[in-house]
């Protein structure tokens, strides 16, 4: 897809978003619901946030970076995100999300057009933040989702 300023705009208001929506879907949660899984292979609203956080190191944007295709999966491994509190990951992702939208913001419409080169593949700004838009959007489902679920569970207590 080529960015148009409408694109544009849109991807910057989801990114935007993303720290909002998991700031309100985490109002009132108890750590401990913050950290469960449903079941072994399941991952805890923290599990999600830890990846988003692993995403958000691996796809950061450069001028012009020849980048290898670090899987977030594969990054996190080299963090201690997934140990790291619910709210404290959160307070980093949110001002890492703040460096990226002040980074992004400042771009001329032009701008979003400088490309990267990820593992072979061309890509550019404004490819990387629509990337990152739509992924965090799935994810921030999962967590309000799941984070819903568990309110309501906890609620129902027999």
């Amino acid at each position: 897809m080529k960015a148009t300023q409408k694109e544009t705009d849109k991807a910057l208001s989801l990114l935007a978003e993303t720290s909002l929506r998991i700031a309100n879907t985490m109002k009132g949660v108890d750590n401990a619901l913050l950290q469960a899984k449903d079941h072994k292979k399941s991952w805890s609203a923290n599990d999600i946030l830890a990846h988003l956080r692993s995403c958000v190191d691996v796809w950061g944007a450069e001028d012009n970076p020849t980048l290898p295709d670090v899987h977030p999966r594969q990054w996190i491994m080299g963090t201690d995100y997934p140990a790291v509190p619910f709210r404290e990951s959160f307070q980093a992702f949110a001002d890492q999300r703040e460096k990226l939208l002040i980074t992004l913001r400042k771009l001329s419409f032009d701008d979003w057009s400088r490309g990267a080169t990820i593992g072979g593949r061309k890509h550019t700004v404004f490819s990387q933040a629509r990337r990152m838009a739509k992924h965090e959007n799935e994810h921030c489902h999962q967590i309000e989702s799941l984070l819903q679920g568990a309110a309501v569970m906890s609620k129902l207590k027999f």
